[in-house]
Formats: structure tokens, C-alpha cells, sequence
């Protein structure tokens, strides 16, 4: 079904939100609908469905790789440890500069 007023028998994309492509996969991954079925229900190519799919699958697996059962946060602990590090460095760094500060100019003042 080509419609001559797009220029090129082509269909316009249709733009899917993040939550719609969930719904689809959900759709998918329950049973409720066929590939061909969603497709046709929300008015998009299969291929794409194909692609919500894939997408999905990647991101789960490496959403469940990266989580380590009975850890909770350990990966945010150690950047927030790392952080506190850096804080504290960086304190004594600051205290170190200032205390050279107050004896150079103590040398140059003759009074004080």
C-alpha cells in the first residue's frame, strides 16, 4: 500500500516511546500476541518488532550479568569509597597549600 503523497511509496515510520516497546515485548514475551500480531496492532514493519525483541534480550542479559546475586551495590560502594578517597586527598592537599601559604607570606612581611 503505497501512498504517493510521501514521494517514494514508502510508509511513515512510526515513532514508538521506550513504554510502548516494553508493552510490545511484554505482549511478546506472555504469549498474548504473535510477532505478525503485534505488528499489525500497532501499525509498524515486523522487522521492527524483530528489533525490540533483540534489543530487549541484549539489554536483559546484560542487565543479569552485571548483577551478582546477594550483592547488593557493591559496584556503587566502591566508586562511593573511591570518591571518599579522592575527598580526603584532596583536604590534605588543600591544608598542606595553605599552610605553605601563611609561612611564605610571613617571610616577606618584616613586622608581622
Amino acid at each position: 500500500m503505497s501512498d504517493p503523497s510521501n514521494g517514494g511509496g514508502r510508509r511513515r515510520k512510526r515513532m514508538l516511546s521506550a513504554q510502548e516497546k516494553y508493552q510490545i515485548w511484554l505482549q511478546l514475551v506472555t504469549g498474548e500476541v504473535s510477532q505478525r500480531e503485534a505488528a499489525a496492532q500497532w501499525g509498524i514493519d515486523p522487522t521492527t518488532i524483530m528489533r525490540i525483541r533483540k534489543v530487549a534480550k541484549e539489554a536483559a542479559l546484560a542487565g543479569l550479568a552485571a548483577s551478582k546475586p546477594g550483592v547488593r551495590g557493591q559496584a556503587e560502594d566502591g566508586v562511593l569509597a573511591a570518591a571518599r578517597a579522592e575527598i580526603s586527598r584532596l583536604e590534605e592537599t588543600v591544608k598542606e597549600q595553605a599552610i605553605e601559604l601563611v609561612a611564605l607570606r610571613g617571610k616577606g612581611r618584616s613586622g608581622w
